[in-house]
């Protein structure tokens, strides 16, 4: 039986859009509570009863949340352009081969501002 599961995570940061237009206020330093939902996919194991420990998911993530935790999210390489677009095809990148069944990676800035990454 094949199932889908969802680990949610948290991290404080801050960031900005240097790449706005002129006067838009996202181009001025500001913080977010991220919360980062990791998407994976696969066969419940009968002899375990479960397809992956939730666990095993949140470990996976934890050096990434390090990365990023109370950080400007601007100065980690990679994310320079500091956006939700550019942080869940991070994490997605970073996650990719160590979670088994990775499918989609989203990324809240805000309750109702996200964005979600599934692969190429």
């Amino acid at each position: 039986m094949r199932v889908e599961l969802r680990k949610r995570l948290k991290f404080e940061a801050a960031h900005h859009l240097p790449l706005a237009p002129d006067g838009h206020r996202c181009r001025n330093i500001h913080g977010h509570s991220y919360s980062v939902e990791i998407g994976v996919a696969g066969e419940i194991d009968p002899s375990r009863g479960w397809f992956l420990d939730y666990g095993d998911i949140a470990r996976a993530f934890e050096p990434i949340r390090l990365m990023l935790d109370h950080k400007h999210i601007n100065d980690v390489p990679g994310l320079e352009s500091g956006t939700a677009e550019a942080l869940s095809v991070f994490i997605f990148e970073k996650l990719k081969g160590l979670v088994p069944g990775l499918f989609e990676v989203t990324v809240r800035e805000t309750d109702t501002s996200s964005c979600t990454y599934r692969g190429e």
